[in-house]
């Protein structure tokens, strides 16, 4: 009795028979058996039961391949089941397989969309315009849902940010949604200042809002503003950061040498519990290998347990950027013996290659290069290119840095270039610098830089003549030189400074402080009282 039961359960208890089963599967077989126990009983083809099957086969087991056989023996889905699947491809980040699913929905004329359906297909921005179109035939353009939809899917592309902030300024009713859709766009395309203007415009906030405007300020290099949002947000009573804030908070406490935020922000992370992932440990190690306290970089870096490719090359990285040329290779020659589980990539040889450079390693240097090609077979970038050239030049090895450019499968950039001309002015290679910072200046003119280098060049040589029709060419080009910039850290405050840069409202303070240390200093140095030799 109790098997014909379940063979024949009755309709009012199917329902609850079909989510238990469900509750209960962890495997691809268990949901196999299921269908065929739905498919006896006659219910191949109702949709609820169908659509149970979809969602567990993509959201369970991660199986989308099965979920798309499941669907393809149904003989005419609904919209529910069309939406599952437009929705799953888009999560996979398969858009052209979710806009695919769509179109042949529409051309089969059934079944007709519903407002759910287009915020999946509208993820993939070169479709906008259509889907758009259609969207406005069908009525569906006044659904808070879809109007958000369309401002993301707008602002995805950069030429269209004026249409996606149209479309916002139109919205009757603007959700916390719509707003971080607006402000993602912005920072999306760089325009940071709009983006700022719009989150303090926002009637209500959430931590997505946060996120949105920190991690754009982080990645268009606003640091100092990155900090004093993720601080203003330390302050909210209803929004604390959350594991992507401070991924997000880490890269800008690295970049301005913030080591006592960056603390801070790391002991936030274990007093609420954020979790200890990838990401998190990735960016814990960048903030501190940036701030030069590898001790604490590496502590991170031994605590994490499962070691990701990213995890590896921000270690190599770390011991490369200050000079620790042996701690790189060691940490690079432990993660090749863990085989299989990760393999080196081209930001792994960069991060190697670099510590070549700064450990004057050549031989070693040279050696993880053929590595990279012949056993990895990783094509050189130019970045690769340039540390190589770099270690040579700086080895005063020139003819080999000079086969290595002739060998280049791409144009020479200004890394090259000026890799070779530093090392040429160390070694007093005059010739082949003054041809190194020609070349740099063919590339980027309007550099006044370069075109200092070059006159200082000339001015070594004897050249004055020469010297004086370079400056006087880049006073006629109007060229720029990129100011010099350093910072300081007073009272949880971020200060910089520029070279003659008289912007900071107590500029003039500040130079009469440094002129009366200068001449102190001055004063101390030449006395004739003072054995200066004593005092070294």
């Amino acid at each position: 009795m109790e098997s014909n039961h379940i063979l024949n359960p009755p309709n009012k208890n199917l329902n609850q028979l079909v989510l238990a089963i469900l509750s209960k599967c962890n495997h691809l077989n268990h949901l196999k058996q299921l269908q065929s126990f739905l498919t006896v009983l006659g219910h191949s083809q109702t949709q609820f039961y169908v659509f149970k099957l979809l969602r567990f086969s993509i959201l369970k087991i991660s199986n989308l391949s099965y979920a798309r056989y499941v669907f393809d023996h149904v003989c005419f889905p609904n919209i529910y089941l069309y939406t599952a699947m437009v929705t799953a491809y888009a999560s996979k980040l398969d858009y052209l397989s979710a806009f695919e699913f769509y179109r042949n929905m529409v051309r089969r004329g059934h079944p007709k969309p519903n407002q759910f359906i287009f915020p999946p297909v509208l993820k993939s921005y070169q479709t906008t315009q259509l889907v758009h179109a259609q969207i406005a035939k069908w009525g569906f353009v006044q659904y808070p849902v879809v109007q958000t939809a369309l401002v993301d899917s707008y602002s995805r592309a950069s030429f269209d940010i004026g249409v996606a902030r149209q479309l916002f300024d139109e919205m009757s009713e603007k959700n916390v949604v719509s707003w971080n859709a607006m402000i993602s766009g912005y920072t999306r395309v760089g325009q940071v200042g709009n983006a700022i203007s719009l989150f303090d415009q926002m009637p209500e906030r959430d931590v997505p809002s946060w996120n949105a405007v920190i991690a754009g300020c982080t990645q268009n290099g606003l640091f100092s503003e990155a900090i004093s949002l993720f601080r203003k947000m330390m302050q909210h009573r209803h929004n604390r950061p959350n594991q992507v804030t401070v991924v997000c908070a880490l890269p800008a406490c690295g970049h301005t040498g913030m080591l006592q935020l960056g603390k801070s922000i790391h002991g936030y992370v274990y007093r609420y519990s954020l979790g200890f992932d990838s990401f998190m440990s990735n960016a814990l190690m960048d903030m501190y290998g940036k701030c030069g306290s590898l001790k604490e970089a590496k502590r991170v870096f031994d605590m994490t347990s499962k070691k990701s490719l990213t995890t590896w090359n921000s270690m190599i990285n770390c011991f490369a950027l200050h000079g620790h040329g042996e701690s790189a290779i060691g940490i690079f020659e432990e993660m090749i013996q863990h085989g299989e589980d990760v393999r080196p990539d081209e930001v792994t040889f960069i991060g190697l290659l670099n510590a070549c450079t700064h450990g004057g390693l050549v031989e070693k240097g040279r050696y993880y290069f053929l590595m990279m090609t012949q056993d990895y077979g990783i094509e050189p970038q130019i970045e690769h290119y340039g540390c190589l050239i770099d270690i040579l030049g700086r080895a005063g090895r020139f003819e080999e840095a000079l086969e290595v450019v002739r060998g280049m499968k791409i144009e020479p950039d200004e890394v090259v270039w000026g890799s070779l001309f530093n090392g040429c002015k160390v070694h007093g290679q005059i010739d082949l610098a003054e041809f190194a910072v020609k070349k740099l200046i063919e590339i980027d003119p309007k550099n006044a830089g370069y075109g200092i280098m070059l006159a200082n060049l000339y001015g070594e040589l004897g050249k004055w003549d020469e010297s004086r029709m370079v400056r006087k060419m880049l006073k006629q080009h109007n060229a720029y030189k990129t100011p010099g910039c350093s910072w300081i850290e007073i009272d949880n405050k971020v200060y910089q400074f520029y070279s003659a840069d008289k912007t900071h409202p107590r500029s003039e303070e500040i130079y009469k402080i440094l002129g009366a240390l200068l001449g102190l200093s001055l004063r101390f140095w030449y006395s004739p009282y003072i054995d200066c030799s004593t005092q070294l």
